[in-house]
């Protein structure tokens, strides 16, 4: 169902609104890239800085200009349910094949809180979900047995892990069993991931090189493990520098100087320092992304 790259989606901003036009067309050359998929209103999106009318207009502009082209996985986490469940409507209605949603970041439920407010969700909207566990960004790291307790109900199809954690694929799939998905949130650990049974990866380097990061997965989905460490190796450095500060911080600004979006950022992220920019733009040059 969701496999191989799917593109953290970057949201282009221009004088403090949404660039629709930069993200169509950003939208639209992650596809000729080939890129097995499309992530709106994610962490990388700066989905907390969004308004609910620019949230749903990204999930809408993402949805018509890929037009079944690329599957749309919509961000439409919230710590509050009600507003989770809202977005995650809208997703559905919008279009999105799937829905990521984020454990509740702020309020720290305890395990049954995190169960219960994922269930309430999967109840509430027909369209199949994939929890996101992101413990850096929300100060909860999921249980593989909340994990393979909510993989019971049938809508819940699969998890983003971006623990870090590389036993997570065996210990989670003893549990909740092969079908269930697994996607890497970490680049850098992508194929290593996918190697103990992941299927993909959910990624911010792919908003720079979505060519390179798709052959990467394309080799892992054929088995092909040394062709896939030999493209990630060539990778490393941009995936590295793509988390020098707080993304998306050093992927917008890559952007920039690939002509494909403008740097501009939503507070509080600001843009990196003048040492990482330079960094940023020696890897592009090195990896020839940039002249």
């Amino acid at each position: 169902m969701f496999q191989g790259i799917y593109t953290a989606l970057i949201t282009p901003f221009k004088d403090g609104g949404v660039d629709e036009r930069a993200f169509q067309d950003f939208v639209e050359w992650q596809i000729g890239q080939g890129v097995h998929g499309l992530v709106p209103c994610g962490t990388t999106g700066e989905a907390p800085t969004l308004s609910y009318e620019e949230h749903k207009r990204v999930i809408a502009l993402c949805v018509e200009t890929a037009k079944g082209r690329a599957k749309v996985l919509a961000g439409t986490g919230a710590n509050s349910t009600e507003e989770a469940i809202m977005l995650t409507r809208y997703a559905r209605q919008a279009g999105a094949e799937g829905a990521l949603i984020v454990a509740p970041y702020y309020n720290k439920p305890m395990p049954e809180g995190l169960y219960q407010h994922f269930k309430a969700i999967h109840d509430a909207v027909d369209i199949p979900i994939v929890l996101y566990n992101v413990p850096g960004r929300t100060g909860i790291n999921m249980s593989d047995e909340v994990i393979a307790r909510l993989a019971r109900l049938p809508r819940i199809v699969g998890v983003k892990d971006a623990s870090g954690d590389l036993a997570r694929p065996y210990t989670l799939r003893a549990l909740a069993g092969e079908k269930f998905i697994q996607l890497s949130g970490e680049d850098m650990t992508a194929v290593a991931f996918n190697a103990s049974g992941g299927v993909g990866c959910i990624s911010v380097t792919s908003n720079i090189a979505p060519a390179a990061c798709a052959a990467v997965q394309e080799a892992c989905l054929r088995g092909d493990y040394a062709e896939a460490l030999r493209l990630h190796d060539a990778l490393v450095p941009l995936h590295a520098a793509m988390f020098c500060e707080t993304s998306p911080s050093p992927v917008k600004y890559a952007a920039s100087l690939l002509g494909r979006a403008s740097a501009e950022l939503r507070l509080p992220l600001l843009p990196p320092s003048d040492a990482n920019c330079a960094r940023i733009g020696e890897v592009l040059v090195n990896l020839h992304l940039l002249s």
